[in-house]
């Protein structure tokens, strides 16, 4: 079995059999725009969210070239280094790039924080292509001369916004700097922040920029509704929303990870199954909460931005802003969380009267008012004006057809 669509982009015969056993059948825009400029080994910026596709649109083209390569992989030294800021983010992608290169001889392995490094010493000293890291644990390994980084041909900074948000920027520089100066360099970002631009300017040479960042349209998909009320009401209404029959599978968003527990806390002794989930928890706490969330053990998931960024998980019905975020571009990443794969979403937002202004900078990026619970819901087009010279009576007198 191949996988003709994925073909026609230049992906080669092992890799589009990879793809059609994991029922992945045509390209997303990313990958229709990405993988034939980065075949030719280009530089890109790619503006995408977790969801669009954006691991295979980096993911194939980087093992095409790689299986390419005469020889195996040196000790300690990567040909290839997927940098991600957070350790489920990091996992994720090299699962699906050991999905990819199921046919083929190529071996990846993911290193992160939050657990004994002596397996991933031992998986480098075996050599590897792929290499999968957070930055912490990277440079630490590369401090005691476990990694080098000299023959690394192509680098991937994914999610460049959060890697920066999460203080990474000076240990982003330090592990690019320990990579060759000529190499193929991918960047990818939900937003562009200056810092972000800063620092593409910095390590791409002459990039393809490639966007597909969700527009007004996909925001306008999404059923959004906003609940005003005071800052001591918030949790007996989250309860009583969750509670509703049409909430199946919800992630409530929290500012704080205190925040989170306290919140995943109420939830549980209310009797919903709710799980937190902050960089505050160990690595096992984390993969048991999502474990919980996939057996349905639990239904709701109580996370903070950066905890949450980067995973995906199927169904959720219904995303709620418990606190609502200070930056308006996290509110558009986290109702993206519902409504996928043409599937109806809903995402509320609880706020209190100290966050009328994240409220009206939330509403000023998406360009339209989030209806307030209670109100009537908005028309979809204005009414038309009536001209004067209009037979008025007759327009009012029409009969409905029976």
């Amino acid at each position: 079995m191949s996988n003709d669509s994925f073909g026609l982009l230049g992906i080669e015969e092992p890799f589009c059999r990879a793809l059609a056993e994991r029922d992945i059948t045509a390209p997303t825009p990313i990958q229709h725009q990405a993988i034939p400029p980065l075949l030719e080994g280009q530089d890109l910026i790619g503006l995408a969210q977790t969801g669009t596709g954006k691991t295979a649109a980096f993911g194939l083209p980087m093992l095409q070239r790689l299986n390419g390569q005469r020889g195996k992989p040196a000790p300690k030294r990567p040909r290839a280094l997927v940098l991600a800021p957070t350790r489920e983010l990091a996992t994720q992608i090299q699962e699906s790039l050991e999905g990819f290169a199921e046919h083929v001889r190529l071996s990846s392995t993911v290193i992160f924080g939050g657990v004994g490094p002596t397996p991933q010493i031992q998986a480098m000293r075996k050599g590897v292509d792929v290499l999968v890291a957070t930055p912490g644990r990277l440079l630490d390994l590369m401090g005691q001369q476990h990694i080098d980084l000299s023959e690394v041909m192509i680098l991937v900074l994914d999610e460049a916004d959060r890697l920066l948000d999460m203080g990474f920027i000076r240990d982003v520089r330090r592990i690019v700097q320990a990579t060759p100066k000529q190499r193929q360099t991918l960047l990818f970002s939900a937003t562009m922040p200056s810092a972000v631009a800063e620092l593409a300017a910095e390590v791409l040479e002459d990039p393809l920029r490639v966007d597909v960042s969700p527009r007004q349209v996909t925001v306008r998909d999404i059923e959004q509704r906003v609940f005003h009320m005071e800052k001591a009401d918030k949790r007996a209404r989250l309860t009583e929303l969750l509670k509703r029959s049409e909430v199946r599978r919800a992630i409530v968003f929290t500012r704080t990870k205190h925040g989170a527990d306290r919140v995943a806390r109420h939830l549980d002794k209310a009797g919903i199954g709710a799980r937190a989930i902050h960089g505050g928890k160990g690595q096992g706490a984390r993969q048991k909460a999502l474990a919980a969330l996939a057996d349905g053990e639990a239904w709701v998931l109580v996370a903070t931005d950066i905890a949450a960024r980067g995973i995906h998980i199927d169904g959720i019905t219904h995303v709620i802003n418990f606190d609502l975020p200070n930056e308006p571009e996290s509110y558009v990443h986290r109702i993206g969380r519902t409504g996928r794969a043409g599937a109806a979403g809903v995402a509320w937002s609880l706020a209190e009267p100290t966050e009328s202004g994240y409220l009206r900078d939330i509403e000023k990026l998406i360009g339209f008012r989030i209806q307030a619970d209670g109100e009537p819901p908005p028309q979809a087009d204005p009414p038309q004006k009536v001209s004067d010279s209009a037979p008025k009576k007759r327009r009012r007198r029409r009969r409905r057809p029976a």
